[in-house]
Parts: structure tokens; sequence; C-alpha cells
């Protein structure tokens, strides 16, 4: 982890409602509350307990989605494929009702976004994203039995290595990739489980399985 995450004040861990960091995001959200005044439309926080052995990071809220409900990936189709396989390999236990308020519980995993507000067309701009990564290293600093993360595309996995100051060239980005880092955390990657790489192919339901077996049998290897 970068010296500038490991020292930073425990107040920024967590962005307040009103975080104006990326005003074209505070913008954004601010219009959305007048759209739609029964939306969450806040910075999105983390979901799962703080004993997680694994940290699931996604690229930001969507619109309809987490934005909407409050919680990561619940609303939204990415959501039903997540939580669908979280469930399969005992990451998580109850039933998915797309609603934050259905009784999900997750175990040993916990989800975050490398961008915690909802971007325009589900674009966030580089500065966002490295204005949001105080709160990622929040997030790693929470964690102390954290074993693996798991990124949902490249622009998460980049953010986790710019969070740890470590070089994009020496961990490069693959679908199925698993890196490990010097702090010994396991960084594996996925293409993210958004509707268009699933209608298009690039990521199956058996893909995204796949990735989350093998840490689900690594993490379960490594446990006592």
């Amino acid at each position: 982890m970068s010296e500038a995450a490991l020292h930073a004040d425990p107040a920024e861990d967590l962005p307040g409602p009103e975080c104006t960091l990326c005003p074209r995001l505070a913008a954004f959200r601010t219009a959305q509350r007048g759209a739609h005044p029964d939306w969450f439309n806040a910075p999105v926080p983390s979901f799962g307990p703080d004993s997680a052995e694994l940290l699931i990071v996604g690229l930001a809220p969507g619109l309809r989605g987490a934005n909407r409900t409050g919680r990561p990936f619940t609303g939204d189709y990415a959501g039903d494929l997540l939580y669908r396989s979280l469930l399969k390999f005992g990451f998580a236990a109850g039933d998915y009702g797309a609603d934050p308020r259905d009784g999900l519980e997750l175990r040993r995993a916990r989800i975050t976004n490398a961008v915690r507000c909802v971007p325009p067309q589900n674009k966030p701009e580089p500065a966002e994203i490295a204005a949001c990564g105080r709160f990622l290293g929040g997030e790693l600093r929470r964690l102390p039995r954290l074993k693996a993360i798991l990124a949902l595309g490249a622009i998460a996995h980049n953010a986790v290595l710019a969070t740890k100051g470590l070089k994009r060239a020496r961990y490069p980005f693959g679908h199925g990739a698993v890196h490990e880092l010097p702090d010994g955390i396991v960084l594996a990657d996925s293409y993210h489980c958004s509707r268009l790489n699933t209608n298009t192919g690039k990521l199956t339901t058996e893909m995204f399985e796949a990735v989350i077996a093998r840490l689900a049998d690594r993490l379960d290897a490594e446990s006592p």
C-alpha cells in the first residue's frame, strides 16, 4: 500500500453523503436527487463484514442499481450474476431479492466499488477514480483478515494497484488471472459481470463462476 494510503486520516475512510471531491459526480448526484427523490442518490457504502477474507471491487454504482437501492450490485443485472455466484460458493447466505431489505448476508466476503458515486453513462474519469482511492485504501485497512481481492474489470484492478502503490506493468489485468502481491494478498481478475459483457459473450456464467470457485477453494485451503 502506498505511504499516503497507509497514513491517511481515518476520517477519510468513508465518503460523507455530501462528498464533493468530484464536482462532476456531485452535480450528477444532485440532479438524480431532483429526478428521483426516493432513490439513495449518495456515495454507496460497502456491503459485508469487516471480518471478510475476500474483498470484491467493482467499478461504480449503477444508476438504477446501487445508486437507487444503496447497496452495491443490488437492483441491476450485474448483481443477479454476482450474488447468485456468491450464494453458490458459500460467500453469501439467504436469498437475493435485488433489495437491501432482502435479508441477504455475506460470509467471508465484502463488496465495494472503485468509485463510490454513480458516474454519468457509467464512465468515471481518471481523476475521479484517483480521488476515490482514499476510500478504497480505507477498505483495505478495515479488513484485518483480508487474503484476496477480486477485481471486476480493468478499472477496479488498476485502482487496487494504485492504492497499493504497485505498477500496472508487473500485474497486467486478464480474466482469470491471479496475482501474488508483495504483501501476501492475492489479486484475482474477472471481466465485469455487466449485462453488456454477458450479452456479447465476453463473459459467461461458467467463466465467472470458475473465478469465484477458484477463490473459494484457495481460501478454504488456507483456513486453519
